[in-house]
């Protein structure tokens, strides 16, 4: 009964289920995996003192920005060059702009330094002059998966989209930072922009969306391995009706049938009643 098993047509379903169903099981596993890096990230950085509460120390020995670096205070000195207003962006749920100035270094490197943010609509008040020291918490550059990134173009003069050096190199005629840094204490009377935690570091929606993905991945494997039980019992099934000689029974779509002697009844009484007309 189960010889259907060995055709052509049922070799290529095994080979399909022995294929799907390590694959799913390898890509669950890999999706439990990155969720539980990003669980282990989250709890190493709360083992570790708080960045913005360690000692500030020269830009360049904490470049390249990465997880250990961001977030920690760095000192730069130079004079504010070219300013822009990064707009649609929140503090403490307002919305606003930040207020970002170009710090050109004494190696002519320039560092972006958000000063502040202001409420929409308010004008951003003019850098300091002369040569200026600045603290900040180090920030690495935007991208356009950022939260409150503009990237799709089309802003007025002076206006920035996406704080980084990518943004920045076309605008200026200096090279640029791959980084920037968030004033500690705001002048003109700004808020201070608060620094942000790195990409990838914390539990946020897109761990979970690993742990969902492992879920998903288990029950294809899942899924896979029920249909093929399923469709080897239905073909066991039809084998055997096909042995014992019951066959799928056709069905007819035929028009109703007229009652028997309607006809005849109606002819007879009708002959009965011209009969006794005539018979009067």
């Amino acid at each position: 009964m189960y010889r259907f098993l060995l055709t052509p047509r049922w070799w290529g379903i095994h080979a399909f289920v022995v294929l799907a169903i390590p694959f799913c099981v390898f890509m669950g596993s890999w999706q439990l995996g990155r969720f539980e890096d990003r669980v282990e990230t989250h709890q190493a950085a709360e083992e570790k003192p708080d960045p913005g509460k360690q000692a500030a120390v020269p830009l360049d020995e904490l470049l390249p920005v990465d997880k250990e670096t961001s977030g920690r205070p760095a000192t730069a000195t130079g004079r504010y060059a070219e300013q822009f207003v990064v707009p649609e962006r929140e503090v403490d749920g307002k919305r606003g702009s930040y207020v970002l100035t170009l710090l050109r270094t004494d190696g002519g490197k320039a560092l972006p330094v958000v000063r502040g943010w202001l409420p929409a609509g308010a004008k951003a008040p003019a850098a300091p002059p002369g040569e200026v020291t600045v603290t900040g918490a180090l920030q690495a550059s935007e991208n356009p998966g950022t939260d409150g990134v503009h990237a799709g173009g089309g802003l007025p003069e002076g206006q920035l989209g996406m704080i980084s050096a990518a943004s920045l190199v076309n605008l200026v005629p200096y090279d640029v930072y791959d980084a920037w840094i968030t004033l500690t204490a705001s002048d003109s009377g700004m808020l201070p922009v608060p620094a942000v935690a790195p990409q990838g570091s914390g539990l946020d929606l897109k761990a979970f969306q690993n742990l969902g993905y492992t879920g998903e991945w288990f029950v294809f494997a899942g899924f896979v391995l029920f249909m093929w039980f399923r469709l080897i019992r239905r073909e066991a099934e039809a084998a055997r009706d096909l042995a014992l000689g019951i066959a799928p029974e056709e069905i007819a779509l035929a028009e109703p049938e007229r009652p028997l002697g309607v006809g005849a009844n109606s002819g007879s009484g009708s002959g009965s009643g011209s009969g006794s007309g005539s018979g009067s």
